[in-house]
């Protein structure tokens, strides 16, 4: 087994003892990302602006890795209120392509820096 960590100062450094990524032989499992920008401070606005700036944060560590969103297979969406599911959605859509990964969404009673959405993903290498 090979592992090593991907990071990227284009995403918001880990906030506790873990990693932006973590690769491992052809996966790549990207650490939940909330709205937060590299400066570290938590983007303002709806539900929409918040799930961009998660999946933006993706993108840049995927990209330190050599992928992009195209190698995602799963994701897993947490939200504090599944009332905005469909705005959240209509962010998220304009992200992925068919064919769409796997997704688990879920809703939490809260997380870090009072984000309203949390994304972490799971991406192959190669084809």
């Amino acid at each position: 087994m090979s592992k090593s960590s991907i990071a990227t100062d284009c995403a918001p450094k880990a906030i506790g003892p873990y990693s932006q990524a973590i690769a491992v032989d052809r996966f790549v499992f990207v650490s939940g990302q909330i709205p937060v920008d590299p400066a570290g401070q938590l983007v303002s606005g709806n539900i929409q602006a918040q799930t961009e700036r998660a999946i933006k944060n993706i993108e840049a560590i995927l990209r330190a890795g050599g992928l992009d969103l195209s190698h995602v297979v799963k994701t897993t969406v947490y939200m504090k209120n599944l009332g905005e599911f469909a705005a959240m959605n209509e962010a998220y859509a304009r992200f992925f392509t068919e064919p769409y990964p796997a997704r688990a969404t879920v809703e939490v009673s809260n997380l870090p820096k009072g984000a309203t959405v949390e994304i972490e993903v799971i991406a192959i290498k190669g084809g």
